[in-house]
């Protein structure tokens, strides 16, 4: 009787959340610090062209942190999100978030951590930058945050607080690379993606700064739903992604930010993520 009363239930949410995604809009999260500004416009247009081919309202959610983004998805109020893969591995061990697609740029679906300072500046490397102010882009940010202070942990067995003279926080990758660029801070950590679509599109910042170190490759920051989505209205999403390559006017926007296309990504691609986030545990 329990089991049936279970199937029920769950038979229930299930239309309840269909017929939530048939009467109101698709909410799709954006953090404010995945790309650059410029960017946001592309983004949009892909969420409009999304709806288009849904065939129902699908609306944009820009939010300033992951925090915010990830308290959304999982109350509920977003049904699906752009997120960075340190907050995906911690979104999908709390509330069982799931991968739907992730883009692939450069021929890879993978992306680096660069530690960066400015061009003028003495530092060859990490260990240079100790003593000196640092940025950071958000506390869940897995290039702009946690991939750092594994470094700082496994080389010089401390903390960033400690490392260095005073630590803060930009909210996004294209701020980092200009508080460097402007000498506001002597480094920071950013992500790959933005720094060289930055470099190709608006050189204006990375010009002024150099690469001291490329950390290695990690999951690529995937699109990500809640688990007790409609599985038909999650099978759609996926395939307009998915296909969003072989239509002119999807390439186009893909073009915009410098995605080749989308693919579906492993669970596996985000275990280094993980190997970080259990020895940071463990060890500081």
């Amino acid at each position: 009787m329990k089991r049936w009363v279970g199937i029920c239930a769950a038979v229930l949410w299930l239309n309840a959340a269909a017929a939530m995604a048939a009467g109101g809009p698709v909410k799709i999260g954006v953090a404010a610090m995945i790309s650059p500004k410029e960017t946001v416009k592309y983004y949009k247009k892909m969420i409009d062209y999304v709806g288009a081919k849904l065939g129902q309202p699908v609306e944009m959610v820009q939010k300033e942190n992951y925090d915010e983004t990830d308290k959304m998805l999982e109350s509920g109020d977003l049904n699906f999100a752009f997120v960075c893969s340190g907050p995906y591995v911690k979104d999908h061990d709390k509330f069982g978030a799931e991968l739907v697609v992730a883009p692939q740029s450069y021929g890879q679906p993978f992306y680096y951590a660069y530690i960066i300072a400015h061009k003028n500046s003495p530092a060859k490397n990490l260990g240079d930058l100790k003593g000196k102010k640092f940025a950071f882009t958000d506390p869940k940010s897995n290039t702009g945050k946690i991939v750092p202070t594994y470094m700082i942990g496994k080389d010089f067995n401390t903390t960033p607080e400690k490392f260095f003279s005073k630590v803060l926080y930009t909210k996004s990758h294209d701020k980092s690379i200009e508080a460097v660029a402007k000498k506001l801070v002597d480094g920071a950590s950013v992500d790959s993606l933005i720094y060289d679509y930055a470099a190709k599109k608006n050189p204006a910042f990375t010009s002024q700064t150099k690469i001291i170190r490329k950390s290695p490759k990690y999951g690529i920051p995937p699109v990500v739903v809640r688990k007790d989505t409609d599985p038909a209205l999650k099978a759609k999403i996926r395939d307009i992604f998915l296909n969003m390559h072989k239509d002119p006017e999807g390439k186009a926007i893909l073009d915009g930010i410098m995605v080749d296309k989308f693919i579906v990504p492993k669970d596996a691609d985000y275990n280094s993520v993980r190997e970080m986030d259990s020895w940071l545990k463990k060890h500081l």
